[in-house]
């Protein structure tokens, strides 16, 4: 057997994730034929295929999905020795790869990364914006150093670190103003608009409401921007986080509430892999996120 390359693992692994040659080329940066003659030396190497091919995607073979298993443990191994050499190092450098859930990205990034180039000016940052589940799945598998996410997310394998919690916030229609802030039973009885599908933020918010028999409006948004500007058409109601509201409420026709106590909230904190050796540099960053969290614009009071 010829010997294997750390760059025939690193392809092999990102065609594995995408079934697709096309996909997982853009993936690696070359051109699919580049990344077709790779795959092609690792399977002749290994003396067996690792892919069926078919016309729009390719499968693993039996064998080539036990070889998944593996070949992500190695890359994760490898990637941890560099974790381990940065984190020997005095001060913050290298890339560091951030994953954020989207009802938090738009609202905190653009601060934190000020923050984070001007006090660690040797970081380089890369930074995955995209639901929980994902976030997930690409932080066990080594994709990402941490992510900011709504806590908790119990995962055994994982840290968890706690950062702040906020208020969720009722957006209505202008017009409704000056009418009483319904009862979280009472919003039960409402047109209730929600984000789509895989956004913990939804849950969150149907675990406030008791929603299970709701009344559904059926429409759902992608985006909290969607929400409120549907809200500001008339459409119906919906909650927010607090960061979000005085972004995302300042073009629409709406009004912003708070609840009566007890107000819900949503604890928002970082999480990484309990084997990452960053793990002291990473509760650096934390704190800088927590810094940055308490900075940000208050939703007004009706």
């Amino acid at each position: 057997m010829n010997n294997l390359t750390l760059r025939q693992l690193r392809y092999f692994e990102a065609l594995a994730r995408h079934g697709h040659f096309g996909r997982a080329a853009d993936a690696c940066a070359i051109s699919q034929p580049a990344l077709s003659v790779q795959i092609k030396d690792l399977e002749e190497s290994l003396g067996t295929p690792l892919f069926e091919r078919g016309p729009r995607q390719v499968t693993l073979t039996a064998f080539g999905k036990d070889c998944a298993l593996r070949v992500r443990e190695i890359l994760q191994g490898v990637d941890e020795l560099g974790e381990m050499a940065r984190a020997a190092q005095k001060g913050l450098m290298g890339r560091l790869r951030i994953g954020v859930i989207p009802t938090i990205a738009p609202y905190l990034l653009p601060g934190l990364i000020g923050r984070l180039s001007q006090q660690f000016p040797n970081l380089e940052l890369d930074v995955r914006e995209t639901v929980t589940p994902k976030l997930l799945e690409m932080l066990g598998d080594g994709q990402l150093d941490t992510a900011i996410v709504a806590l908790p997310v119990l995962e055994p394998a994982f840290e968890e670190r706690p950062l702040f919690d906020e208020s969720l916030m009722l957006v209505r229609p202008q017009s409704q103003q000056a009418h009483p802030v319904p009862t979280a039973a009472q919003l039960g009885e409402m047109r209730l608009l929600m984000l789509e599908e895989g956004h913990c933020f939804r849950d969150q918010a149907l675990s406030f409401c008791n929603l299970q028999g709701v009344r559904r409006s059926g429409l759902e948004g992608s985006s909290l921007s969607t929400l409120v500007q549907m809200v500001g058409a008339g459409i119906g109601v919906t909650l927010i986080p607090e960061m979000a509201a005085a972004v995302e409420t300042r073009s629409a026709p709406v009004c912003v509430n708070r609840f009566a106590a007890p107000e819900p909230t949503r604890t928002v904190g970082m999480i990484w892999r309990k084997s990452n050796p960053l793990a002291g540099q990473l509760h650096e960053i934390a704190q800088v996120v927590q810094d940055v969290a308490c900075g940000l614009p208050k939703a007004d009071q009706a």
